[in-house]
């Protein structure tokens, strides 16, 4: 994500051994040996950052969305649309469940059918919580149909930064990093349990609606247009979009294959969204570090109305008025970096982060500007007094995800970390990274233990000082 500042930028085994262990424990009943223990799954999935994000005892796997969404009437109206959607769920149970939550926030909960049966729920702040019957045995796989909608608005996340589905006068913009899914729909809303999407987005006639993925379908009828979007490549849910505006389309294939979709305003001068013009060169750029591009498609929103960030949503990065050069190519190393692999959890943020700005801190060199060793000076040159090093970038804190240290030392402690083993091991490593867990979650941990794999180093001291230690580095 690129920031308020600086930058703020599974497989399906995984999760379900992630999502078990946060379900409350399920087993024999005590009092009749073999028989299933039936309990409710845990309203969290266990990231003590968020205690409410996701969900214990499912594992969502696919998500169908067919919003009808009203844009707010012109000034002076208040700035409020209205949703009237359906969300189509596939999960399976992984334990014993006889009631299982879904996120959603802000928006209420019609009607809950579950394999085709209509099903008691009860909705508080933050939680659709469903009582299925018969109960759900672990294993089972299920359908769950939740009608839902209400008015939107323009929801906060807890630094107070605009996020999830924030209404504009002509539509919205969709962004939801970290929790902000639950906004707009019923979703098991962190990164631990990635699922396939598809989109069907009803608008007034003349807006558009740009989703994750290909473009599939677009169909008018009696003033409103229906936008089809498919995106099937596994997505934690805070990198969906279905945002909605005065759009142009430009689609074309970049030099590596890869179907573009850029998404812009028109009414943004044509220099807001110049850079994306660079899109195929950086392609191919990353493809050269980290293996083959990962999704489908790619391509970027820019938008007229502004959260004051950029965000890496999936396939479709996402940038408020204006593209510049450093955050096209930083967005577009998430979809390695932070999409394809992404944070097992929010701590371990400075993964997409720091490995976004360092990506960018190489494009910037490969192509004649600062090179990454006098961006890493830069870092090292900051005041051992500034409260830049007071952060500990391997756990930031809920309010800390998006501070500087956590792109910047995070990109300068891979640049130290390469120093340390050599470009071989370095870019050896990146692409391991990308092979061994693309497609679901990685931890600080698991990169710790891969980059000694790989280099055959003891790199514990290089660690502890760049990402566990409150204080600038001076020997590693």
């Amino acid at each position: 994500m690129t920031t308020r500042g600086v930058f703020r930028s599974i497989g399906a085994g995984v999760a379900a051994a992630a999502l078990v262990a946060t379900a409350t424990a399920a087993g024999a009943a005590p009092d009749r040996p073999g028989e299933p223990n039936f309990s409710a799954g845990a309203d969290g999935i266990g990231d003590p950052y968020f205690p409410l994000a996701g969900n214990g005892g499912i594992d969502v796997v696919h998500y169908d969305l067919d919003i009808h969404y009203t844009p707010p009437e012109p000034d002076p109206a208040p700035l409020e649309g209205t949703m009237d959607a359906t969300a189509t769920i596939e999960l399976a149970s992984t334990a014993d469940l006889d009631q299982f939550n879904l996120d959603l926030r802000g928006l209420v909960a019609e009607s809950v059918v579950v394999d085709g049966k209509p099903m008691a729920f009860t909705q508080t702040d933050n939680e659709l919580v469903v009582t299925p019957r018969p109960k759900l045995q672990a294993g089972r796989n299920v359908t769950v149909v939740v009608e839902y909608g209400g008015t939107t608005i323009r929801p906060r996340d807890i630094e107070n930064a605009l996020y999830g589905w924030v209404t504009t006068r002509d539509g919205a913009m969709v962004v939801s990093e970290p929790d902000g899914s639950a906004t707009w729909f019923p979703v098991n809303d962190h990164p631990l349990d990635k699922a396939t999407y598809e989109f069907e987005i009803t608008v007034p006639e003349g807006l558009v609606a740009v989703a994750n993925g290909l473009l599939v379908g677009e169909s008018t009828v009696d003033g409103w247009t229906t936008w089809t979007w498919d995106a099937p490549d596994p997505m934690a849910a805070y990198l969906a979009t279905a945002t909605v505006g005065d759009f142009v389309l430009d689609s074309y294939t970049a030099e590596n294959g890869t179907p573009i979709i850029d998404a812009v305003d028109p009414s943004r001068p044509a220099s807001s969204s110049a850079n994306l013009a660079k899109t195929g060169a950086m392609l191919t750029f990353f493809e050269g570090l980290y293996g083959d591009y990962p999704f489908v498609s790619y391509g970027a929103i820019v938008d007229d109305d502004s959260v004051g960030y950029a965000l890496e949503t999936q396939t479709r990065s996402f940038f408020s008025r204006n593209a510049n050069e450093s955050t096209v190519a930083h967005e577009l190393a998430h979809q390695w970096m932070g999409n394809h692999v992404s944070p097992a959890q929010w701590s371990d943020i400075w993964l997409n982060e720091g490995w976004a700005t360092y990506s960018s801190w190489m494009w910037a060199e490969a192509n004649g500007g600062t090179t990454a060793q006098q961006s890493f000076d830069n870092v090292l040159n900051i005041s051992e007094a500034s409260s830049y090093w007071t952060i500990v970038v391997s756990d930031p804190g809920p309010f800390g995800l998006f501070s500087s240290p956590v792109y910047t030392r995070g990109a300068a402690t891979l640049h130290a970390l390469r120093t340390e083993i050599g470009d071989e091991d370095f870019f050896a490593l990146a692409k391991e990274w990308v092979v061994r867990y693309g497609g679901g979650t990685a931890s600080t941990n698991d990169f710790r233990a891969l980059a000694e794999e790989v280099s055959g180093q003891d790199l514990d001291q290089l660690f502890d000082v760049w990402l566990d230690t409150p204080s600038r580095p001076t020997t590693w």
